[in-house]
C-alpha cells in the first residue's frame, strides 16, 4: 500500500520593496536547484504572490519530513535559500525551512472521493 499524498503549503512575506528581484530570481530558478527539489520528492511546486509581497507556496510530496531533510543537507539548496533569505521579512533562519505552514480545510478530490464511498 502507498502513502497517500502530503499537500503541503505555506506562507511567507517578500520585502515589497524587493519583490520585483525576488520575482526575477524565480525567472527562471537555478537548473541545479530545479533538480534538488524534484529529488527531494517535491512535485506540482507553485509559488503564488499576492498583493503587498505575500507569498503562498503549495507542493505535494509522499514524505514531507524526508523531503525537508533532503534540501537541509543540500549544498545547492542553503547557497540558494542562502540568496533567498534577504527577500523576505519576519523570518528566523532559511526560508524553506521557517516557513508558516497552513492548515488545508478542504480539498475538492478528497470530499468527492469520499461522497461515492457513502
Amino acid at each position: 500500500m502507498t502513502s497517500p499524498t502530503q499537500r503541503v503549503c505555506f506562507q511567507l512575506q517578500v520585502a515589497p520593496e524587493l519583490l520585483d528581484e525576488y520575482i526575477a530570481r524565480h525567472s527562471p530558478v537555478w537548473p541545479e536547484m530545479l533538480a534538488e527539489i524534484a529529488a527531494s520528492g517535491r512535485r506540482n511546486y507553485s509559488l503564488f504572490v499576492g498583493e503587498g509581497g505575500r507569498l503562498i507556496g503549495y507542493y505535494e510530496t509522499d514524505d514531507d519530513a524526508a523531503a525537508q531533510a533532503y534540501l537541509a543537507a543540500s549544498p545547492v539548496a542553503a547557497r540558494w535559500e542562502a540568496e533567498m533569505g534577504r527577500f523576505f521579512t519576519g523570518l528566523e533562519g532559511r526560508p524553506d525551512q521557517a516557513s508558516t505552514p497552513l492548515t488545508e480545510i478542504f480539498n475538492l478530490h478528497d470530499q468527492l472521493t469520499e461522497s461515492t464511498r457513502s
